[in-house]
């Protein structure tokens, strides 16, 4: 939703179904291996602790970017550098990447000039910071609950996009999806929490958090509809090499934007002073940060090792099961209030987006029938031979 690793991460979702000319190389190594079944226990614990990765981190980074917040953290700059800073965990996989010898369309594309893909990175990148800087002022001034349905507009303004830049049909799962997404967050604007007292901040600021929250959810909305028009119409290369490195270069144009944000705002001159303030004391500040920080990697771990295990709809669905538990948890953690509209909203954003991955599903299930059909095709004429 609103996080920054996971939104670069659907870039890998989106371009890894693209990729119907690769064969599936699970159902191959599992039937030439010797012993399928131990291999396929070792696949589900694999897949186990990758989808626990997920969940945790997901849920964690965003509890405790509030927990930054209500506790006497103040830096905005800050709270945005740790969703960014630790983008250098992908490098193994980056590693283990350019080891893979490229298949032999891919070979045969012509690159585009390091201009062209500096100027596309640069650019994406400066949304990235953008978007992340935004969500941080939403998830300053809002309890974390409605943040997070917040986020789940984000879904919605995707669909919008990618129908200008991909050329994306409506079908009516995905127009479900968007009026209940709509909806959702429509609903929230008519909550009262702002006004009862327990969420610690005005009707002014709680207008500002939800303003930005949509903004950003609008912004990172763009991010991926954005990348997508990038590979098909100049990078023109589906592999998992060029994704990692629109990731990676991107988070690293984020992250330096970030850091300069920081310096030229002033705000590290008062990091000192806030540590000293901060409620839970000056080691818990460090390792709220650091947490937070290793909790969006731990977050990112979790999405790569679904997408390279299984494949990016399982990815796609197990970030949609971790919308809830966000919510749940800020009523328990921080108090939030779990009233009728809120209850309401969070049940139409997991409506719509179950809607959603449905129609990813579908569509997923059409390209592999194609496929397979294609195979066939391609067979027959080497059997009558």
């Amino acid at each position: 939703m609103g996080e920054a690793q996971e939104v670069q991460l659907r870039i890998m979702d989106q371009e890894a179904k693209d990729q119907t000319n690769l064969p599936q190389y699970t159902s191959i190594t599992d039937q030439c291996s010797p012993a399928p079944q131990t291999r396929n226990y070792r696949r589900w614990i694999r897949m186990s602790i990758y989808t626990v990765f997920l969940l945790a981190g997901q849920s964690a980074a965003t509890l405790l970017g509030r927990l930054y917040f209500v506790k006497g953290g103040n830096s905005k700059w800050m709270a945005t550098l740790v969703q960014l800073a630790g983008f250098p965990v992908l490098i193994p996989f980056y590693l283990i990447s350019t080891t893979s010898k490229p298949s032999t369309n891919d070979s045969q594309i012509k690159s585009p000039s390091v201009t062209t893909l500096a100027l596309i990175y640069v650019s994406i990148g400066l949304l990235v910071a953008a978007g992340c800087y935004l969500y941080t002022i939403g998830l300053q001034y809002l309890p974390v609950s409605t943040y997070t349905l917040i986020c789940a507009s984000q879904l919605a303004f995707n669909s919008v996009f990618s129908f200008f830049l991909n050329a994306q049909k409506f079908t009516p799962f995905i127009i479900n999806s968007l009026v209940l997404l709509t909806i959702s967050s429509i609903l929230l604007v008519f909550n009262n929490e702002s006004s009862d007292g327990t969420s610690g901040v005005s009707k002014a600021k709680y207008a500002i958090g939800f303003t930005c929250t949509v903004a950003a959810a609008a912004g990172f909305g763009l991010v991926l509809p954005l990348t997508q028009f990038c590979f098909n119409k100049v990078i023109r290369r589906q592999t998992f090499k060029a994704v990692l490195d629109m990731i990676i270069y991107q988070q690293i144009v984020a992250t330096s934007v970030i850091v300069v944000g920081l310096f030229a705002s002033g705000d590290w001159k008062g990091l000192t002073r806030e540590m000293d303030g901060y409620k839970m004391g000056k080691v818990s500040y460090v390792m709220n940060l650091v947490g937070t920080a290793i909790s969006w990697q731990v977050c990112t771990i979790g999405c790569v090792g679904l997408i390279f295990d299984v494949s990016s709809l399982f990815s796609n669905a197990i970030g949609v099961l971790g919308l809830p538990i966000v919510p749940v948890l800020a009523v328990f953690v921080f108090n939030d209030k779990m009233g009728g509209v809120k209850a309401i909203s969070m049940v139409l954003a997991i409506w719509g987006f179950i809607s959603y991955a449905y129609h990813h599903y579908l569509d997923d299930r059409n390209c592999k029938d194609e496929k397979r059909n294609a195979d066939e095709v391609s067979k027959a004429p080497m059997l009558e031979s």
